[in-house]
């Protein structure tokens, strides 16, 4: 793991929802049955040599995400890391 990381956003206050790609966050660890920080450290890696769609494709093909998951990830792993 490289020494940054994408910290995983907190759930939303009561009464409200989450928005953007943290929106997708709680059915990607209902579905995939894994936390989204693991997710997030996986892709933060990736990114630091692939580009966007390269880490989208590679999370639907070796880990079977669907595309909307995929790419709300790395949107905001990209996003938190300032890419």
């Amino acid at each position: 793991m490289t020494g940054h990381r994408v910290t995983a956003p907190e759930p939303p206050a009561v009464g409200t929802k989450a928005t953007g790609p943290q929106s997708y966050f709680p059915s990607i660890e209902a579905k995939y049955g894994r936390p989204v920080q693991e997710w997030l450290d996986l892709v933060a890696d990736r990114l630091d040599d692939h580009q966007h769609m390269e880490v989208v494709s590679w999370l639907k093909e070796e880990h079977g995400l669907g595309h909307g998951h995929a790419n709300a990830l790395v949107g905001y792993a990209r996003n938190a890391l300032g890419r």
